[in-house]
């Protein structure tokens, strides 16, 4: 079975930090192009930030310059480092991947999100 498990979410106040992780675990042999997304209460779903398996990488107009997504594929884990949070910036995040199992299936994944709230 092949789960993605997002952290590093939290309460921070603007103009601060936070860093999300994203990793894979289970029958993993590689994990594909990666997005986080992100959900506001009463919004849609959106898109964030993208990277490839060789690591281009593409941003939302809001969170660029701010936002930046990275990998390390020995760890199975994705990366969004985000700084300069905005209120704007709160909601709930999540991680999606295609995902290769060591069987060479492949499967579309989500996690179950992690909480960040901007307020003071």
């Amino acid at each position: 079975q092949v789960q993605l498990v997002e952290s590093g979410g939290g309460l921070v106040q603007p103009g601060g930090s936070l860093r999300l992780s994203c990793a894979g675990s289970g029958n993993i042999f590689k994990i594909n192009a990666t997005g986080w997304y992100r959900q506001a209460p009463g919004k849609q779903r959106e898109l964030v930030a993208t990277i490839t398996s060789g690591g281009s990488t593409n941003y939302a107009s809001s969170v660029k310059g701010r936002f930046t997504i990275s990998r390390d594929n020995a760890k199975n884990t994705v990366y969004l480092q985000m700084n300069s949070l905005k209120p704007e910036d709160t909601a709930v995040y999540y991680c999606n991947a295609r995902v290769t199992t060591m069987t060479f299936r492949e499967y579309d994944c989500w996690g179950r999100g992690t909480q960040v709230t901007v307020s003071s």
